[in-house]
């Protein structure tokens, strides 16, 4: 996961982070309504509770969190949103996964092909790029954020049933199987960590060097499709 790019360290991962304070509001009510579907009590319903913890922490306002359940629950009409997920390679060789919820995938596709096209990648063929990932629980914690000490956090994160751990400046970013993900939640919250957010990620088996004459196409490409309204998450095998 670490590597020898500046870039790749400080740009791609931290948007990891960054990306869960800045997303649109309308990223953030088709991540509710998504959500929503399994029920509209966010105290029953985990996933539901930590999108609406996501989009209250970018000031989403609560009418909006409203009705984005409202439409995930079926109580008020709204165009069928889809989870898509897009395959392709960026400059470089870099294998890539576009994580999208759209209701109107010729738009969405639309976009992520004219991204790629854009800075030297094409997409791929389903399957093609899939297989080179893994898909993981991840939870994120603040540590500025949290009572608890640096030390505290890492020691829970020790005891809990997750596989692995990374810190990452102030953040905490913790990977469980998808299995353990609510369990490893659950039990970090009640031991008093405060979590930025936790979801399903796809992790690269295997990582590939960028060479320096691609890596400026390559972080445009992924700015772009971060940027886009219809793309929850983008996940590459960057060394």
């Amino acid at each position: 996961m670490s590597g020898h790019s500046k870039w790749a360290t400080t740009k791609h991962k931290k948007a990891i982070i960054d990306a869960k304070r800045s997303a649109s509001f309308t990223k953030l009510a088709n991540i509710v309504t998504i959500a929503a579907r399994n029920g509209g009590d966010p105290i029953l319903n985990f996933a539901l509770r930590l999108a609406i913890d996501r989009a209250k922490a970018a000031s989403m306002p609560k009418e909006n969190i409203d009705r984005a359940i409202k439409r995930g629950t079926g109580e008020i009409a709204g165009m069928a949103i889809e989870e898509i997920i897009y395959e392709g390679y960026g400059p470089g060789g870099v294998a890539i996964l576009v994580q999208c919820l759209s209701d109107n995938r010729q738009r969405t596709v639309g976009n992520v092909r004219a991204a790629f096209s854009k800075f030297g990648g094409s997409l791929a063929e389903a399957g093609s790029v899939a297989y080179l990932f893994e898909k993981k629980g991840q939870i994120l914690i603040n540590q500025s954020e949290n009572s608890l000490s640096a030390d505290q956090l890492e020691e829970l994160t020790i005891e809990s049933a997750a596989d692995d751990f990374q810190i990452e400046d102030e953040n905490i970013i913790i990977y469980t199987s998808v299995s353990d993900l609510q369990s490893v939640s659950k039990f970090l919250t009640d031991a008093g960590a405060k979590i930025s957010s936790s979801e399903l990620t796809y992790l690269p088996k295997t990582t590939v060097t960028v060479p320096e004459d691609k890596l400026v196409s390559l972080g445009k490409l992924l700015d772009l499709l971060e940027a886009d309204d219809d793309v929850t998450n983008v996940y590459s095998n960057i060394e």
